[in-house]
């Protein structure tokens, strides 16, 4: 081995250092302690804070009232929380941010009734608590196990999704499973919850193992991010070893390597990660060329004072931890010989509780204010340096046409004030959005998005439009549907106008029109009966036509036909109370159910000739009829009410009396098969003698 590289990112994450950081500083100040659950995916680091005083336990039960416990890097459920505050222990909660953040996202998912989908290995403690702030979820490991489940469940493809993944998942596994969900669900939100670390800490390992004869990936055996990280150096160099601690390291296979690389896990110390490297190092015999590590040097007694001496000035840019919090301030461990501290109103300026806001632990950015060298204390300001860089956002956006995002705050001569991170943008009334006689005080107290068109830091104007990126989202909003469109797809949409002939609904926009006849069931005149201007609606796509973009909806509910419904309570020969709903020369019609009428013949109306249907009926009439027919395939019913009718007796013919005088002649009438009457007088006959 002739050369020794060493990955830069190799080593603690933030989420793990601060997990470590948070538990010596409780050994410090309270004394042993309980962790619920290893705190992180290192053995070697578990067992040197075990022997501090850090004891692991995996129930609550095993907690006392007053006992003070760290809840570990992976996080825990809610129940497990709810548990714990109710055995009465103190919790300090060392969750990384980042999984807590996915904690956020799917309990705000299952308070909207979405559906949770983890990718991520579902045996992981991270995975396990992730399930444990979810409503309805399911754990997915791979592409593979993602498409067998969806085929599986059709029902899942039309319900609103809400898709994360476990932070230390490769992209590669995360992108394939969203391929496939993006397939098959058409309302999944899909949030990249893996860790910016991790994915730096994976393309530098691939690069790393991509130049290297063989490879050293340091870490826990039950690590994911590790365990990721091994696979993916395989997948680039055929001699890789995976070990947990420096005695495990075989150099006889490292031998033969013209190079090798060294990489570790999230959760590898770094004084492993030293060992590790010394004992490569010394098998070197030529000149060794070592890149630069994140593995941090060791310090002279010397420097570490030096640093700890180190000076700073107004308006300094500082980072530095959060270690106490009080009503009036937060104090801020700088690394150096003065104790800053940030007023507490910072952070709660928007409204927001100040334990919500920032907690102990928290890493935080200010800019120095005011020092003073006899105190030892330096005033910080937090929203100075938030400003700052907002003006930096802001100036950006106008380059690179980034959508931000506001609060209307006042309607101003001409436009309207938008306040952007507290940045006042000014948005003339052509750019709104809204038609030209609209009030623009409707916009106040809105959030809306905007592009910033203009920016002036030194006068601190700055123009934006709201117009721009509506009318982007609108040309987006309609691709998506013309792309999607298919017969039989439900869309929530608003009633946009109507006429004698249907209503016009916007779904996204664009604008669909709903017939009358597909608006009820029921017998109506006017689409104004069941549908007002503003409504908002559910409606489902019977036809489209992508080349004259013209879409036909339907809005009356398909499993309510009441043809359906007619033909489960009736059949030919059944007796029917039905309604008389209108009258007409030749028949009546009458409504046997709601949505299906019969014909009622005039010949079938009574058991006597009769010239029209209104010498019997009359519309709104209630009456027994008997179905004596019914189509199938035209929805067509006949009624009888004759059926039911006792026949009219039949009178004897009277006597014709003998005839005095000369009598009239006679005319015969003889009717055709369509109607027709033809007839003529008969010829005089001889009167008697």
């Amino acid at each position: 081995m002739r050369e020794l590289r060493v990955a830069k990112s190799a080593g603690f994450c933030f989420g793990v250092s601060r997990s470590v950081e948070m538990a010596e500083k409780l050994l410090a100040e309270q004394g042993p302690c309980r962790s619920f659950g290893e705190l992180i995916h290192n053995r070697e680091m578990v067992a040197s804070l075990e022997s501090r005083g850090l004891s692991v336990v995996q129930s609550p039960e095993e907690l006392s009232p007053g006992e003070h416990v760290i809840l570990r890097a992976h996080g825990v459920s809610r129940e497990i929380c709810r548990a714990i505050e109710a055995r009465g222990a103190i919790i300090t909660d060392a969750t990384c941010p980042k999984v807590k953040a996915i904690h956020r996202i799917v309990s705000r998912a299952e308070e909207e009734g979405r559906f949770v989908l983890i990718i991520g290995s579902r045996r992981h403690p991270e995975v396990e608590a992730i399930c444990g702030w979810c409503g309805e979820h399911k754990v997915l490991e791979n592409p593979e196990e993602t498409a067998q489940w969806l085929d599986s469940r059709e029902d899942i493809w039309k319900k609103p999704l809400t898709v994360v993944v476990q932070t230390t998942q490769t992209h590669n596994n995360f992108t394939e499973c969203c391929d496939i969900i993006k397939k098959r669900c058409t309302n999944a939100k899909i949030s990249d919850t893996i860790c910016f670390a991790t994915s730096t800490r994976q393309e530098e390992a691939i690069a790393l193992a991509s130049g290297c004869d063989a490879m050293v990936v340091i870490g826990g055996k039950h690590s994911a991010n590790s365990l990721h990280l091994a696979q993916l150096c395989r997948e680039h160099c055929d001699n890789v070893q995976f070990i947990e601690r420096p005695d495990e390291l075989d150099l006889d296979k490292l031998k033969t390597a013209e190079v090798a690389g060294l990489t570790a896990g999230a959760s590898t110390p770094a004084w492993i990660i030293k060992e590790v490297r010394n004992k490569m190092s010394d098998e070197i015999k030529d000149e060794i060329k070592v890149e630069e590590s994140a593995v941090e040097k060791e310090l002279t007694f010397d420097e570490m004072l030096e640093e700890t001496l180190k000076t700073i000035y107004n308006g300094d840019k500082v980072t530095g931890t959060v270690v106490a919090i009080t009503g009036t301030e937060v104090s801020v461990d700088l690394g150096a010989k003065y104790s800053g501290f940030i007023p507490a109103e910072e952070f709660t300026e928007d409204g927001t509780k100040l334990e919500d806001a920032v907690k102990v632990g928290d890493e935080v950015e200010a800019v120095v204010v005011r020092v003073n060298d006899v105190e030892g204390t330096a005033m910080l300001s937090k929203k100075r340096l938030d400003a700052a860089k907002i003006w930096n956002d802001v100036e950006a956006a106008v380059e690179d046409g980034t959508v931000m995002e506001g609060v209307v705050t006042e309607e101003n001569k001409g436009g309207v004030v938008v306040s952007v991170k507290g940045v006042r943008v000014f948005v003339p009334a052509s750019q709104t959005d809204l038609p030209r006689d609209a009030e623009l005080s409707q916009l106040v107290k809105k959030t809306v998005r905007l592009k910033i068109t203009e920016v002036n830091r030194a006068r601190k104007r700055v123009v934006g439009s709201i117009r721009r990126v509506a009318q982007a989202e609108r040309r987006e909003r309609i691709e998506a549907i013309w792309n999607e469109i298919e017969v039989g797809k439900r869309y929530n949409g608003v009633v946009k106008s109507m006429t004698s002939y249907g209503a016009f609904v916007d779904i996204g926009g664009i604008d669909g029109m709903v017939h009358v006849s597909e608006l009820s069931w029921g017998r109506i005149h006017q689409p104004s009966e069941v549908l007002s201007v503003g409504d908002e609606i559910q409606v489902y796509v019977i036809g489209f036509d992508k080349e004259k973009r013209k879409i036909s909806l339907g809005y009356k509910d398909p499993d309510a036909d009441p043809w359906l419904e007619f033909t489960r309570k009736y059949s030919v020969d059944s007796v029917a109370s039905v309604k008389v709903v209108k009258l007409m020369p030749f028949g009546a019609f009458a409504e046997i159910v709601p949505g299906v009428d019969g014909l009622i013949h005039i010949s079938q109306i009574a058991n006597r000739r009769i010239a029209k249907p209104d010498e019997v009926l009359a519309v709104g009439d209630v009456v027994d009829a008997k179905i004596t027919a019914i189509d199938e395939e035209k929805h067509k019913v006949s009624l009888s009410i004759r059926a039911l009718s006792v026949p009219a007796p039949v009178a004897p013919a009277p006597v014709a009396e003998k005839e005095e005088g000369p009598r009239e002649d006679a005319l015969v009438y003889e009717v055709s098969a369509d109607g027709k009457a033809t007839g003529i007088a008969p010829e005089d006959e001889p009167a008697e003698e």
